[in-house]
């Protein structure tokens, strides 16, 4: 089920496929009628630009909060009480500690990493209140793309920073900023934890499984970090990805964007233990395969 407002059609071609809003109580109802027995849903649906956010607020608030809670209630008295939520590392904010566990701080600072942190919040209520059955992954910072290169990024202006890598290689002038250096870090470059969406995609599936097999009558709410486990740095992405193609970028330096922080790596143990998943590809995989997704995707995406 999508909206499409940020999707691609492309991407639901040979796949049970709904067009529509989360917030549509209608169209959730048929999907539960016509699919037969669904007992979880991943949610996903989400803006998630940080500058966008700080922008338009109201956008974000509306779009990630108020449409996330009338979908959960929705799913409440449908009868669905197994959701995973897709949610963020931002929640810890601008933290002391770049190594962070489940148990750090909540500390968002953007209006974006507040949606995130807000409906963590509510579906923490819901299954105390309900009896749902929540585990809320706290992604780090996906890249790369599909390994057999049937989805991946699509945006033409990107704010990840391997999509800006990607698109400062197809520049005539190769030029980019780095934006915030001085931050403290090894290096006064933002640092985060990076982590294959194909990894991504795995905890889900773990996920899943995980919350069929504990289903409690009181409900349960567990937060868990999903990322690689280990810190890169801006300067040392922007390093690996230059050896990667062969060539050197013309790097400048500027002010941080608003509403960035200095970064964080997870902690994994959680992830490792409670779902019985870890991170397999490496940062160097995950750029070949945006690399070749960069070429693959002409062929699949219309316009």
């Amino acid at each position: 089920m999508d909206s499409l407002v940020r999707g691609r059609r492309e991407y639901t071609e040979n796949h049970i496929f709904y067009e529509g809003d989360i917030a549509d109580k209608a169209l959730l109802r048929e999907i539960f009628k016509e699919q037969g027995d669904i007992s979880s849903v991943i949610h996903l649906a989400a803006f998630i630009s940080v500058p966008e956010s700080v922008s338009y607020p109201h956008m974000y608030y509306k779009n990630n909060v108020s449409k996330g809670i009338q979908f959960f209630a929705n799913l409440e008295e449908i009868g669905c009480k197994n959701i995973i939520f897709s949610s963020s590392a931002s929640v810890y904010g601008n933290s002391k500690d770049i190594r962070v566990t489940e148990n750090h701080p909540i500390a968002p600072e953007s209006p974006y990493a507040k949606t995130k942190a807000m409906t963590e919040r509510i579906l923490r209520d819901y299954s105390i209140a309900y009896g749902m059955n929540v585990i809320s992954l706290r992604y780090f910072n996906p890249i790369g793309a599909d390994p057999e290169f049937r989805t991946g990024a699509f945006l033409e202006n990107p704010s990840h920073i391997l999509g800006i890598l990607l698109n400062t290689l197809k520049s005539e002038n190769k030029q980019m900023t780095i934006t915030g250096v001085d931050w403290p870090t090894r290096d006064g470059s933002g640092i985060r934890d990076y982590i294959h969406i194909w990894d991504l995609a795995a905890a889900h599936v773990n996920a899943v499984l995980k919350i069929a097999g504990t289903q409690k009558e009181e409900g349960s709410f567990e937060v868990v970090n999903i990322g690689r486990g280990d810190g890169v740095t801006v300067r040392e992405l922007v390093a690996a990805f230059e050896k990667a193609v062969g060539e050197k970028l013309d790097v400048k330096e500027g002010p941080p964007r608003d509403g960035d922080v200095a970064g964080a790596f997870a902690v994994c143990d959680k992830a490792n233990e409670f779902l019985g998943w870890r991170a397999e590809f490496t940062i160097e995989q995950a750029i070949r395969d945006a690399l070749i997704w960069e070429d693959k995707k002409k062929e699949i995406l219309i316009g």
